[in-house]
């Protein structure tokens, strides 16, 4: 694709010269796109942790990206006031991934994951909002 070096309007493609070309607005919605599907892709491994049916997986991330760029405001409005949330996502990664590495072995219910993964992050809200962070001193 020919890309223009402006915006002149709010469309994907204009025509420059007699030409037709891609305006930088269509990059970057490939990009955001890109990026939807990515993280999305990325949890394909927390949802494998609750179940392992195909359809549970494929609706899970088809529905992920469709809800994924909402939820970028949340997390950034979130993550402010969740300081623990961090420890929070570790604890419950490293779980599914135990869980993942002895599912051979040994089978965890998938209500008993849930209630592990609710439980983690119901505790980091309520530890990030009762333990107010330290202020630092003045020099």
């Amino acid at each position: 694709l020919r890309f223009s070096k402006e915006i002149k309007s709010q469309k994907f493609f204009v025509r420059e010269n007699g030409v037709r070309m891609a305006t930088p607005l269509l990059l970057v919605l490939i990009i955001v796109e890109f990026s939807d599907v990515l993280f999305a892709f990325d949890s394909v491994p927390a949802v494998l942790g609750i179940s392992d049916n195909f359809f549970i997986v494929y609706t899970s991330n088809v529905f992920a990206i469709l809800g994924l760029r909402a939820l970028y405001f949340l997390i950034e409005g979130a993550i402010a006031k969740l300081r623990y949330l961090n420890i929070g996502l570790a604890v419950i990664l490293i779980f599914i991934g135990i869980k993942m590495v002895v599912s051979d072995y040994f089978h965890v219910p998938v209500a008993y994951s849930l209630a592990f993964i609710a439980s983690a992050l119901t505790l980091t809200i309520v530890f990030s909002l009762l333990l107010p962070e330290k202020k630092k001193a003045a020099r």
